[in-house]
């Protein structure tokens, strides 16, 4: 069992950055793949960014690569989301996930096996 705890969102405007924070509790933090994704009013959830479980490996949804990038401290059992450049369209729920032992293409799949509460973004124009 893991519990995902999000924090680090807020209002923001236009072109401003946030670090949004995952706190996992629970055992084997290591060894499972974490994502980001996020729900905007009235939309699906869709994806925005994942750090595989081994060997470093990241990946990114178009809409935010370049602007936005995922960590992991292992040590900390934490996931991190660095948020550059934010845009109104960026907002949304955020939502932190774990998946067991996930990695490549599989990174997008949304069936990952623990979810967090979410935090809200919003950026204004």
């Amino acid at each position: 069992q893991v519990q995902l705890v999000e924090s680090g969102g807020g209002l923001v405007q236009t072109g401003a950055s946030l670090r949004l924070s995952c706190a996992a509790s629970g055992r084997n933090f290591n060894n499972y793949a974490m994502g980001w994704f996020r729900q905007a009013p009235g939309k699906e959830r869709e994806f925005v960014a994942a750090h595989s479980w081994i060997g470093g490996t990241t990946d990114y949804a178009d809409s935010v690569k370049g602007r936005f990038t995922i960590s992991r401290d292992n040590a900390k059992n934490t996931v991190y989301l660095q948020m550059n450049s934010l845009k109104p369209e960026d907002t949304a729920v955020y939502y932190c996930a774990a998946a067991y032992l996930r990695t490549g293409s599989f990174l997008r799949n949304p069936d990952y096996n623990y979810w967090g509460q979410g935090t809200q973004v919003t950026v204004s124009s």
